[in-house]
């Protein structure tokens, strides 16, 4: 977590949902005893390193969403703005959105769409995201056959949600700040 950035305070019922969703998930009554194990990486994952931006590169951002997400240390710094308040679940949605449409084998597309509807869109997913019904009934038709573009509608919506939301904030944030002097 990125220090120093204050996390926007949750609603009571955005903390009763948290709260029942992580009881829901420990409650489950586990398929087989491998769900017992607990895995431990051999070593901590480390992100990748990203060069970081110049102060003009990093300005660009201010304006644009899609130029910050295509630069890899932008990407790792907003998910880390992001998850400083809790509030990653969009950009995960979009990461995981992106790593779908590159999938070519008709077999990964199918578990991987099974996991993004599971985890982002179903109603009281672990991290869902706020579409509305519309695009959510589009997205469900959509994944009876899936394809590179099953989830185009709901991630335009969640992508314009971060532009007119989470940019701003992220752009006002002491990090973000220190990037562009």
């Amino acid at each position: 977590m990125c220090k120093g950035l204050a996390a926007l305070p949750h609603t009571c019922l955005e903390r009763a949902k948290e709260i029942k969703t992580k009881l829901g998930t420990l409650l489950q009554k586990p398929d087989s005893a491998i769900d017992f194990i607990i895995p431990y990486p051999e070593k901590p994952e480390k992100p990748p390193k990203a060069q970081k931006p110049s102060p003009e590169e990093a300005l660009q951002w201010r304006d644009s969403l899609e130029k910050l997400l295509q630069n890899p240390y932008g990407l790792t710094s907003f998910c880390s703005f992001l998850r400083s308040e809790f509030s990653e679940e969009n950009i995960e949605f979009w990461v995981a959105c992106e790593d779908y449409r590159k999938t070519k084998s008709p077999v990964k597309m199918a578990e991987k769409a099974k996991k993004i509807y599971e985890e982002f869109i179903q109603t009281e997913a672990p991290k869902e995201v706020n579409i509305d019904h519309f695009t959510k009934a589009v997205t469900m038709k959509n994944l009876v056959e899936p394809s590179p573009s099953s989830f185009d509608m709901a991630q335009k919506r969640i992508f314009a949600l971060m532009e007119k939301d989470s940019l701003p904030r992220f752009v006002r944030s002491e990090f973000y700040q220190e990037l562009i002097k």
